[in-house]
């Protein structure tokens, strides 16, 4: 399995532009949003120990280089999209708008002192609203696109397991929203809550009180 280098932020480095790379977590649950990051290292520095794509790493392990990510880079921006509007936009729109929040953010926050270029994970997106470049297995391949997914995972996860309190019996503390046997049985019981994505299959196939 290939770690995240470098090799991109240098090249950009090299035409005295910084990199921003860009990825998002929570593309596939029944519920929650999705989280998109966004972050920005300086010039010159060392690759973080550790880094790979971040659905390998334990929760523990993403959690500590989740802190180490924050204090080494110039600046980050965290972007979502609300269960509500993958509803109505559909999920690779839904992606794009938290990925386009997620780099307004780090742009309104941070005084970059160089131009800027955008490399995303997977494939382009223009609904993003900004110039960008995709690296397919990203998160695997570049430093600032795993650190990114990191940032997003840690979010999200962060986020679905304070509403796990408060929506319990369908086992977000540990799925995190996906579609585990948990989940399913806990709608086939209580049906769906407000952070549930109605389109989304088992979902979108059966009707159930809400």
């Amino acid at each position: 399995m290939p770690r995240p280098t470098l090799v991109r932020e240098r090249a950009v480095w090299a035409e005295e532009h910084l990199l921003v790379g860009v990825d998002e977590a929570g593309r596939g649950p029944l519920a929650g949003p999705v989280v998109a990051a966004a972050v920005v290292f300086p010039v010159g520095c060392k690759c973080v120990r550790g880094l790979r794509d971040s659905k390998l790493l334990p929760p523990n392990k993403r959690a500590r280089l989740a802190e180490v990510i924050r204090g080494r880079v110039i600046a980050f921006g965290i972007g979502a999209a609300s269960s509500h509007e993958i509803d109505r936009v559909n999920i690779r729109v839904a992606t794009a708008l938290a990925m386009r929040r997620a780099i307004a953010r780090l742009i309104r926050r941070s005084a970059i002192p160089l131009p800027y270029h955008i490399l995303i994970d997977g494939l382009p997106l223009p609904e993003i609203g900004y110039p960008h470049e995709a690296l397919v297995d990203g998160d695997a391949r570049c430093q600032s696109i795993s650190a990114a997914a990191i940032l997003a995972k840690t979010v999200r996860d962060g986020l679905m397991h304070r509403l796990a309190a408060r929506h319990p019996g369908y086992g977000w503390l540990t799925n995190v929203g996906y579609g585990t046997e948990e989940h399913q049985e806990g709608l086939r019981v209580q049906g769906p809550t407000r952070h549930h994505r109605l389109t989304f299959a088992p979902l979108a196939q059966i009707s159930l009180p809400l």
